[in-house]
């Protein structure tokens, strides 16, 4: 009989409870929908990121390098006409872009083999590095590369966020899309930032080892790429170690990639570092860091002609071109600009030596342990061949200049203000004969004045030909011929014909104009350009200290002198009279003339002297055929020098600089400029041109329109009027010299108390 089987139940499944089902069935709806978000966006990023990095170029070196704040330079031209190196010129960021052409090959290879070495292979972005990067946490070293140190170079973010990194990644591809590597890698090696302001290599080359960028060897380049990673830690400077331990990695990430030979690397490591802050550093020629073509860089003090040419550069690029001086002066130092300035090195240099080293000067300042001076040489058609604004070491950049400081002309106005309107009007000739005595009513009390050198105050039968009061600068004559031509004939010369500017309505008196007692003055580049006139037959040209200014590459001009003809503000009859009568400063020894003892040997000079009325400041001014200059002498506190200072010191300067730059030079004489200049005979007692009864006859220098009559007895007559040859003159009975001009005024209060006496220098 079959046995019953007993079976088990079946278990009757569990059902889910509504709400779990309908839990479950939202989170795979949610599950899937994140899903097809995720791929939405994924696609979404991978549709953008390729149409980036494959797009139009997001970065343009280009721009980036027009617009970076780069290093001006200054230059100089040499004698072979070459543009050289003279200055740099920069803010807080010094750099000097340069091609890849002019970086060494061993510099490029010390920054790959060191910073990323699959610079060559990759395509801006070095994933295995990256990677690397990722999962250790940062702790096997950065991910990026030259082509992303770039970027963050060029747009300065370097923030530490996930989408910076992202953007930074996405220009990294798509620059390397646009540019080529050594396009990216000179970009680099001149954008990174290397310590001590310095941005690119060849500054930092200047900076550290005092090279060129040609001049540096494999140790030197394994050096300055080490520095890159922490600029303030590896600053070879500052902490040699470690720029050293890092400098030998690059060794030999070098030698391992092929860079460089086992002997190249052992001959690396074996070299003797020298810095520029070494013990051993040797500078170049006369301390300045050189360039291999001689040119100064990294300066900390510049010249006083450079800082004349920044002013100038400022001053133009606002007036001409429509900047603010703020703007203009950002230009200057971040602009990168190449200025071509007009100095003459040689002759610059002279002047520093002679201003430096105090050289005719001790004596001087022995006495006056505060004096100063300042001068400035020009040729004849405006060009600033040199200046210096101070005795002694210079030792601020762009501080006072006392080249381009105002002060009281003296008598070294005389010619400007006085004679040349006079010989130019035709009020005078060469020996016209004037009174040797002050005018009434020109001390503020009525009184008569003013007084030569000494207190001397001449006589009212005293006469002098123009010749003789010039060249021993006798102030009552200047007087004598104001009251006769007006003060604002005068007035008129000096500033709208030889461009005195800081003369103004305060000097319409005659202390100013006859005697230089000015109520601000003149300066010496005014004096020189103004003198020139009496060189280059009456022309006046703008002072220039600068041919043309240009941005890094001169595809853009932003400045440029334009040669002239000069402005013609006195004939050429004039200029010649007047070059003649200066000379005579110079030669005239037997009227113990007050420049006698300053000529430059073997060159015909002229020249005139200047002291202001209370003996503060002390000029000389003059010209040889191939130069002029004027010099200032005085202290920065105006003092009275006659306790301490006899003869010109000014004079002294003017005659060793010039004889220093004239060494070498062929002598010649002046040229004439006039057809109409003539020598003629004149009688000393009348002033006239001699007859055959004249007893003291001299010799003197006239044009054939303004001749002088013959004499006709040998009484000495007062001012003469104008007259042509052959017509009868006033005597000075038929003239009052007293009485004073028509529109002649009452003397300023400013004007000095006493008139400008003139120290005749001693004999040497």
């Amino acid at each position: 009989m079959a046995k019953n089987v007993r079976t088990k139940p079946k278990k009757q499944k569990k059902q889910l409870n509504p709400k779990a089902k309908k839990a479950i069935t939202a989170l795979l709806a949610l599950a899937f929908t994140a899903l097809v978000s995720l791929v939405i966006v994924c696609t979404y990023l991978l549709i953008f990121m390729t149409s980036y990095v494959n797009g139009e170029a997001k970065i343009d070196i280009a721009d980036y390098k027009e617009n970076q704040a780069q290093t001006t330079i200054v230059y100089a031209y040499n004698s072979n006409a070459e543009a050289v190196e003279l200055t740099r010129l920069h803010g807080e960021q010094n750099r000097v872009w340069t091609s890849i052409d002019e970086i060494p090959e061993s510099l490029q290879n010390a920054y790959i083999a060191l910073e990323d070495k699959r610079f060559e292979k990759h395509d801006g972005v070095d994933w295995i590095r990256t990677f690397k990067a990722v999962i250790t946490f940062g702790k096997a070293g950065g991910g990026s590369t030259l082509t992303q140190q770039l970027i963050k170079n060029l747009t300065g973010e370097n923030g530490k966020t996930v989408s910076r990194k992202f953007y930074e990644i996405l220009n990294a591809l798509n620059l390397e899309k646009h540019a080529s590597k050594a396009t990216i890698l000179e970009a680099y090696m001149n954008t990174v930032y290397m310590s001590h302001g310095c941005y690119g290599v060849k500054t930092t080359a200047e900076k550290y080892f005092g090279k060129d960028l040609s001049e540096l060897n494999i140790a030197e380049c394994a050096s300055i790429a080490a520095i890159t990673q922490n600029p303030s830690t590896n600053d070879p400077l500052l902490h040699p170690e470690t720029n050293r331990k890092r400098q030998l990695t690059c060794l030999k990430n070098m030698l391992k990639e092929g860079y460089i030979s086992q002997e190249e690397y052992d001959e690396a490591v074996a070299y003797e570092m020298i810095f520029t802050n070494s013990e051993n550093y040797v500078k170049k020629d006369n301390g300045d860091t050189k360039t291999e073509n001689n040119a100064a860089v990294n300066t900390e003090i510049q010249s006083y002609y450079v800082d004349y040419v920044i002013q100038a550069v400022i001053n133009d690029l606002v007036s001409q071109c429509g900047y603010t001086k703020s703007q203009a002066s950002k230009l200057i130092y971040n602009g990168g600009l190449r200025i071509y300035s007009a100095v003459d090195t040689s002759i610059q240099s002279q002047l520093e030596d002679v201003y430096v080293n105090k050289v005719t000067m001790p004596a001087y300042n022995k006495n006056v342990p505060d004096a100063q001076s300042a001068m400035t040489i020009m040729d004849y058609s405006g060009r600033i061949l040199g200046m210096v604004g101070g005795i002694g070491e210079k030792t601020e950049n762009r501080g006072l200049n006392r080249a381009t400081t105002p002060r009281q002309p003296g008598s070294s106005i005389k010619p400007i203000s006085i004679y040349s309107p006079a010989v130019e009007e035709k009020y005078v000739t060469w020996s016209t004969k004037v009174q040797n005595y002050g005018v009434a009513h020109y001390y503020p009390d009525g009184g008569t004045g003013p007084v030569n050198y000494g207190n001397d105050p001449g006589s009212p039968n005293s006469y002098v030909t123009v010749q003789h009061a010039l060249c021993v600068s006798y102030n009552t004559v200047p007087a004598q011929l104001l009251r006769q031509m007006g003060i604002d004939l005068s007035y008129k010369y000096a500033t709208e014909k030889f461009k005195l500017t800081y003369l103004n309505d305060a000097d319409k008196n005659m202390s100013s104009l006859a005697v230089g007692g000015a109520s601000k003055g003149v300066t010496t580049v005014q004096m020189a350009a103004a003198f020139a006139a009496f060189g280059n037959g009456g022309k006046y040209f703008e002072p220039y200290c600068y041919y043309k200014v240009t941005n890094a590459n001169g595809t853009k001009i932003y400045l440029q002198h334009q040669d002239s003809e000069g402005e013609q503000i006195i004939s050429p009859d004039t200029a010649d009279v007047m070059n003649k009568l200066l000379q005579t400063v110079v030669t005239d020894a037997a009227h113990m003339a007050t420049a006698r003892n300053y000529g430059v040997s073997g060159f015909e000079t002229f020249a005139k002297t200047g002291t202001t009325s209370d003996d503060k400041d002390r000029w000389f001014v003059g010209g040889t055929p191939y130069y002029v200059a004027a010099v200032w002498y005085g202290c920065d506190m105006p003092k009275q020098l006659s306790a301490y200072v006899s003869g010109s010191p000014s004079g002294k300067v003017f005659a060793e600089v010039m004889k220093r730059i004239h060494k070498g030079l062929t002598a010649k004489p002046f040229d004439v400029h006039s057809n109409l200049l003539v020598s003629e005979t004149y009688c000393t007692q009348s002033g006239f041109l001699a007859s055959e009864g004249c007893q003291s006859t001299a010799t003197g220098w006239y044009t054939k329109s303004n001749l002088p009559g013959h004499c006709t007895t040998c009484a000495a007559p007062s001012v003469q009027e104008p007259v042509s040859e052959g017509e009868t003159v006033k005597t000075p009975e038929q003239q009052n010299p007293e009485t004073p001009g028509a529109n002649e005024g009452t003397p300023e209060q400013t004007s000095p108390a006493t008139a400008a006496p003139e120290n005749l220098p001693p004999a040497e």
